[in-house]
C-alpha cells in the first residue's frame, strides 16, 4: 500500500460506501460536484473566490464513486461551506479548474469542466 492510500485510508475508509451527512441551513451550504472518472481517487482543494492562499493546507476531498439509483457516480462533496463564491483546483494546482456560488441552505450541483477555463 502506497503512503498516498494509506493516507486516505486513515482519512475517511468509509468515503463514497454511502450516504453523506451534509451540514447546511442559514448561511451554510454544501457543493455536490460530477466528476469524470478518470479523475477517481484524485483530491479537489477549494477555497473562497480570489487568489489561491499560500497556506499548504487547503480543504480538500477525493473524488469517490458514489452510489446512485443505478449504478454509481465519481463525484465529490464538500458537506459545509458558507454562502459566496468558491474556486476548486486539483490538490497543489496553482489554477482553478471550477468556479461555483453556493448558496445557504441549499446544496449546490456542478460538473468538472472538461477544458480548462480562459
Amino acid at each position: 500500500m502506497s503512503a498516498r492510500e494509506h493516507a486516505h485510508d486513515v482519512e475517511n475508509p468509509h468515503a463514497g460506501q454511502g450516504m453523506v451527512l451534509l451540514d447546511i441551513g442559514g448561511d451554510v451550504g454544501a457543493l455536490v460536484v460530477q466528476m469524470p472518472r478518470e479523475l477517481l481517487d484524485q483530491e479537489v482543494e477549494i477555497w473562497q473566490d480570489g487568489p489561491r492562499p499560500t497556506e499548504t493546507h487547503l480543504p480538500h476531498v477525493a473524488v469517490v464513486d458514489r452510489p446512485v439509483e443505478r449504478g454509481s457516480v465519481p463525484s465529490l462533496v464538500f458537506p459545509h461551506l458558507p454562502a459566496g463564491r468558491y474556486r476548486l483546483a486539483p490538490k497543489g494546482s496553482p489554477r482553478a479548474r471550477l468556479v461555483v456560488d453556493v448558496r445557504g441552505a441549499e446544496v449546490t450541483e456542478a460538473a468538472w469542466p472538461t477544458r480548462l477555463p480562459r
